[in-house]
């Protein structure tokens, strides 16, 4: 029996309900599938929803990824990067479209945390967070040192312990944290940016022991490296173990291999502190002792200079008292270094007093030298007789001759120069010419 085809038809659909039956059915065709490709035209809206499509050599899907999903990504998906996404197939009614709406994307060939590791990590050197050139120097001598680790982690025992070793003095704080999990990275963050606002803490040690990727993974976070980065506070980061390596290590001052390295690092042995005490201890003596027996030489050339013979019993007595100065001088080192020993709870105050001290000394007494030398200088016969003035001498050098009147017609002088002496006899006496009548005639 033929067909009429121009009768029409028992029951005819809308676009609506055509596109809702083409829905379901594919719905529940495809209620869970894995796609592999390429993606394209990616754009993430305003919304917090992620759209793109997946491609290969032949075929394009369209996919979209809502907020809830989008926001669980650990790396940041890009035009280009080829991945395999989990999700169901469903048509978007309003065009008609059949589309992937995906609730899993990871990347294909590389897991999730490695590239978004190699993502941030780029990122922030692009932005100049692992500069050598801001990092900043470990203090030699820190008093306080604040760890910001989890309080029941074998890192802070192994921390604290080997601080105690080296140097038992140190203060050390704790700002207990997650080290890993939900909420680790933001506790580690606040930890850092509490210490640095602080203005009491000379160094920080921030990390924890060993594990997986995803045990570490709150050291790889953002949040961590910019804190690190604008604490005022030198950072030491120590995660892990010796061939883990974080976003953390990159931004830090100093990275440490392992906690324990971290507290070595950190500062040196009490003993070489007392070592280097004594040592510059025994520099300073021997600089003030080679600076007084410099100025004792000084004197003793002057005091056998014809010119100061008179002053002879002066210079003895300020040589005596320069001995006196170097025996105080030295006893006041050596009182010093007995104190330094003895208060070793102060080491690094008893240095600086010491250093002030035997500076300041050392100023008083080339103080005191310098005013003796212009003294003796406006006083010598030798500033006279530099200006061209001459002493004469008579009976063989013993007696000074001060005026005419002193000599004879025919006696024997020696004329003494700054440089020099002449012998001569004297022909003729005029007991009446002063030195104002020469000057005038001239």
């Amino acid at each position: 029996m033929a067909t009429d085809r121009s009768a029409p038809p028992a029951k005819i659909l809308t676009v609506s309900q055509a596109t809702q039956m083409v829905k379901l059915a594919l719905e529940t065709a495809f209620p869970l599938l894995w796609v592999e490709g390429e993606v394209s035209n990616f754009h993430r809206h305003q919304s917090g929803h992620v759209y793109f499509t997946l491609k290969d050599e032949r075929s394009q899907l369209r996919t979209v990824m809502f907020r809830r999903e989008a926001q669980k990504l650990s790396f940041e998906a890009k035009d280009g990067l080829k991945v395999v996404c989990r999700g169901r197939v469903s048509v978007y009614e309003v065009r008609g479209e059949y589309q992937l709406i995906a609730d899993l994307m990871e990347p294909k060939g590389k897991g999730a945390l490695q590239l978004a590791f190699e993502q941030l990590k780029e990122k922030l050197r692009a932005e100049g967070l692992f500069d050598p050139a801001r990092k900043k120097k470990l203090p030699m001598l820190p008093k306080t040192i604040g760890l910001v680790t989890s309080p029941r982690g074998a890192a802070v025992v192994d921390i604290i312990r080997t601080l105690k070793r080296r140097f038992a003095r140190l203060r050390i704080l704790l700002y207990p944290v997650k080290v890993q999990g939900e909420g680790a990275a933001r506790e580690i963050a606040e930890g850092l940016d509490y210490f640095g606002s602080r203005g009491d803490v000379d160094v920080l040690i921030v990390g924890r022991g060993g594990g997986s990727i995803e045990d570490l993974w709150a050291f790889n976070e953002e949040i961590v490296a910019r804190a690190i980065f604008r604490c005022p506070v030198p950072v030491i980061s120590a995660v892990g173990h010796e061939v883990d390596f974080t976003i953390a290590d990159f931004t830090a001052d100093v990275r440490a291999s392992t906690p324990s390295v971290a507290a070595e690092m950190v500062i040196e042995k009490e003993e070489s502190f007392r070592e280097r005490i004594d040592s510059l201890s025994g520099r300073l003596a021997g600089n003030v002792r080679l600076d007084l027996q410099r100025r004792n030489e000084q004197v003793y050339r002057l005091t056998h200079h014809r010119a100061f013979q008179g002053f002879k019993d002066m210079i003895l007595a300020l040589a005596q008292r320069v001995d006196d100065l170097e025996t105080q001088a030295l006893e006041f080192v050596r009182r010093r270094q007995r104190s330094l020993l003895q208060a070793r709870s102060r080491l690094d105050l008893a240095l600086e007093k010491a250093r002030n001290a035997v500076t300041s000394l050392l100023r008083e007494r080339r103080g005191r030298w310098e005013r003796l030398s212009v003294a003796l200088d406006a006083a010598s016969p030798l500033a006279i007789l530099k200006k061209g003035y001459a002493l004469c001498w008579k009976n063989g050098g013993r007696v000074l001759v001060r005026k005419a009147q002193d000599v004879r017609t025919g006696e024997e002088l020696a004329v003494s120069f700054f440089k020099g002496e002449i012998a001569c006899r004297v022909e003729s006496v005029d007991r009446n010419r002063t030195i104002e009548s020469r000057l005038d005639k001239e």
